[in-house]
């Protein structure tokens, strides 16, 4: 049995074709989804987004050349040099939202799904997803981005802008990192470890 989270209202749980949703018989708000997707497609998403996130942060953003002059700067050093201008803040939401939420939200994913491929049950699975769950509002790549290409749009007037490998890595990031959100589901999630391990061993978070 399920119960409605807008009307409280009881009812039978049956299994769903993929990509479908189940619905409240008396207000029609969504009571679950059927499945979304598999553990390698999933696992495939994961391991693409952590291979761009390394070239968005290893490689520079952008090049450019005015009057002889040359620079070219990565994500990192994109916050050093706010850092350096005296904006603090600003240097270190950019680092945090950018860089260190989406490197801790992959390594999460990666953490949990790996094992569960394999038939394992990582250590810690139930805090684990917890944490993966919290951190995923938190990650602003969309924002930083726009910022990046308002930025270089008003720069080229100016000088000449060379984009760099890494902000096309970055645009792909933001591109899978999108698909890992329409497709993971809750309830694919917790199916995948109750089948990696005895579901005694899980307490599934509320």
């Amino acid at each position: 049995m399920i119960a409605c989270r807008h009307c409280d209202l009881l009812q039978q749980e049956i299994a769903l074709p993929a990509h479908s949703d189940a619905r409240c018989i008396r207000c029609r708000a969504m009571l679950y989804r059927g499945r979304r997707t598999t553990p390698d497609v999933m696992l495939a998403l994961a391991l693409g987004s952590a291979a761009l996130l390394i070239v968005s942060n290893l490689f520079p953003i952008a090049a450019i050349a005015a009057e002889g002059f040359h620079s070219s700067t990565t994500l990192y050093g994109t916050v050093l040099a706010l850092y350096g201008q005296g904006k603090p803040l600003v240097a270190a939401l950019v680092l945090t939202t950018a860089i260190l939420i989406p490197a801790l939200e992959l390594a999460l994913l990666l953490y949990l799904l790996l094992p569960l491929r394999a038939g394992l049950a990582p250590p810690g699975l139930p805090v684990a997803f917890r944490f993966l769950r919290a951190a995923h509002p938190w990650s602003m790549m969309e924002v930083f981005l726009l910022g990046i290409l308002v930025t270089l749009v008003k720069l080229a007037g100016l000088a000449t802008v060379v984009p760099g490998v890494a902000l096309w890595a970055f645009v792909g990031l933001i591109g899978l990192f999108t698909a890992i959100s329409a497709s993971f589901s809750v309830r694919d999630f917790w199916s995948w470890a109750e089948a990696a391990c005895p579901p005694r061993s899980l307490r599934q978070p509320a």
